[in-house]
């Protein structure tokens, strides 16, 4: 599967943006427009302006929005929540070159409300998933206490955790620990 430079940052801010959640850490992480100017420059986003109390709101209805497109059943569900997402965003696309990133396309007005910017940018983004058939790439991390989600974009589609070091590790290692004690509990009967 192809899968463009722009595409790849846009489905990146789309995990990032989904994982700070309240459902899936504890906590809210975008609980002030400070934590959501922080999430802006982590994930390089341009052309915004400042941001207020009402960009804050619409980022975590958008955030709730996204997430249930992970929750749904078929393709075509899904598909309907992006269509209603970016929709509701007014793309406007256009070719661009800034920074360091080359020519690629930019689905927003310039200036664009930074939930209407993501709307635009993660739905279209989730869109070109759906209609390069890889639907099944949209993951929820299996480790039983995690509720994070990520695009799996490995070449096999064999990812299973959010992260491999600590789900991933966590369990392997509680895996380990469990054979080995039921094969001390069959020694010693």
């Amino acid at each position: 599967m192809l899968i463009t430079h722009d595409t790849e940052c846009a489905l990146n801010t789309l995990v990032e943006l989904l994982n700070t959640a309240p459902e899936v850490c504890g906590t809210e992480l975008l609980p002030d427009v400070a934590a959501l100017d922080a999430f802006v420059v982590r994930q390089e986003i341009s052309e915004i302006d400042s941001l207020t109390e009402g960009d804050l709101r619409s980022v975590q209805d958008l955030r709730s929005r996204l997430r249930e497109v992970f929750g749904t059943e078929s393709t075509a569900a899904a598909s309907e929540l992006v269509n209603s997402i970016v929709a509701a965003a007014g793309t406007t696309p256009r070719l661009i070159n800034h920074d360091h990133h080359g020519w690629h396309i930019h689905y927003f007005a310039p200036h664009a409300a930074l939930g209407d910017l993501l709307a635009a940018e993660l739905g279209m983004a989730l869109a070109f998933i759906f209609m390069a058939g890889e639907s099944e790439r949209l993951r929820r991390c299996e480790a039983p206490d995690c509720a994070r989600v990520f695009v799996d974009l490995s070449r096999n589609r064999s990812r299973r955790y959010c992260d491999s070091r600590t789900c991933g590790n966590r369990l392997h290692v509680a895996a380990y620990r469990a054979r080995q004690r039921s094969a001390e509990a069959v020694a010693s009967a």
